[in-house]
């Protein structure tokens, strides 16, 4: 058997190692072919050590410097590039076969592009590449012969629940749920969250993750953006996707059939087992996760999803039904929110006022959202308008 080449965009996130997990798991069946970060130079040169890939990337030229004499002072041949067009580079180089497009935000747009035109198997834990590209995006997906296989462990679940075969989505699927944890804040009073701090938003109760997801799931936008990910994916209208908390995050999500048959995938919350899924799509690999002990369970409980605790998820909604491109204004203010938050620059309720104040004000263009170039200047524009809005809540 040939080895999956595989190039891990975003390597020392949480997504990123444990990619590498799986990956070290089947060293018969994966061969690590590229390795990125954005300014984690001691992790990366860590992870060069041991995988001895190809290539790395980091950020700047300066760190990229730095690693490259570091690795080479120990006799590793891995060669470090820098920069965005680096990303590219290796997104569509010709040796690789897999890309985990794991970089978190809408910086992960241009290679997750170049991925899809190369026609690689793509497997998409970047959920801005198709809230910010969209049509755009699938279009290159189609244009470009590549296997797109989601990664968010939702749309993984919704992906399993259906047949390989495409085409047969469309008269299958009534409508679909995708279940949230509710995060830290499911049962706090609303009228308290204005005293949240970034310790408490990025302490999620079931999941693992960085600090910029764990926050957007404290506020619901993390499901905000999976649902606008979902209409691309799966080619639905907004009011075939439906969300529901489901805190103990065993059911992934679900598919609900036009016969009224519910299918649900379940396991225990590891991001490995989605991360299997796409690796060795279609067949079925060790992924390393813990078995799902249906005796230890003491209920499966679900409950509506509140607009009024989580305003975030329906303006997601809202921008969905708006003009196109309405979606990449709402991530570019949510990513300066979200990061104006981290600083302690405002207070976890201002997230919201900044997105909602910069959908209002920043009007996509028509023609901006038909190509790369296009959707870079309308997320320029979007957080130059974030930015001012953060400044007067800083006041």
């Amino acid at each position: 058997m040939n080895r999956q080449r595989v190039c891990i965009l975003g390597s020392t996130g949480s997504v990123g190692m444990s990619t590498l997990e799986v990956v070290q798991r089947h060293p018969d069946r994966y061969e690590v072919f590229a390795l990125s970060a954005h300014r984690r130079v001691d992790e990366l040169v860590a992870q060069c050590r041991q995988w001895r890939p190809r290539f790395a990337v980091l950020a700047s030229a300066d760190d990229a410097l730095h690693a490259q004499r570091r690795l080479q002072s120990e006799g590793v041949r891995t060669e470090v590039l820098h920069g965005a067009a680096a990303l590219v580079q290796l997104a569509e180089h010709t040796e690789v076969d897999s890309v985990m497009a794991a970089i978190v935000g809408a910086a992960g747009l241009a290679p997750c592009l170049a991925a899809a035109r190369s026609g690689k198997r793509l497997l998409l834990a970047n959920k801005e590449a198709l809230v910010v590209g969209g049509r755009l995006f699938m279009d290159a997906v189609r244009s470009g012969g590549a296997a797109l296989l989601p990664i968010d462990s939702e749309h993984s679940a919704i992906f399993q629940c259906l047949p390989d075969d495409r085409s047969a989505w469309a008269q299958r699927i009534d409508h679909i749920v995708l279940t949230a944890s509710g995060g830290p804040f499911r049962t706090r009073d609303p009228e308290s969250l204005h005293e949240v701090t970034p310790e408490q938003a990025c302490a999620h109760p079931n999941w693992v993750m960085g600090p910029k997801i764990s926050v957007d799931s404290a506020t619901m936008m993390n499901k905000g953006l999976e649902v606008i990910e979902a209409r691309w994916l799966f080619d639905l209208t907004p009011e075939r996707i439906r969300v529901v908390l489901h805190p103990q995050s065993i059911i992934h999500s679900m598919v609900v059939c036009r016969d009224e048959s519910v299918l649900a995938q379940m396991g225990t919350p590891d991001m490995k087992v989605p991360i299997a899924v796409g690796l060795a799509h279609p067949e079925r690999v060790e992924s390393g996760a813990s078995r799902l002990d249906f005796l230890s369970l003491r209920a499966l409980t679900f409950e509506p999803a509140d607009h009024v605790r989580f305003p975030g998820l329906g303006l997601a909604y809202g921008a969905l039904n708006s003009a196109e491109g309405a979606t990449a204004v709402l991530n570019a203010a949510n990513e300066v929110a979200v990061a104006a938050f981290l600083e302690r620059r405002i207070r976890f309720t201002d997230i919201h006022r900044v997105n909602a104040h910069t959908v209002e004000s920043v009007l996509p263009d028509p023609g901006e959202v038909t190509s790369l170039d296009g959707l870079l200047a309308l997320d320029a524009r979007s957080r130059r308008s974030a930015a001012q809005c953060v400044a007067e809540c800083s006041r």
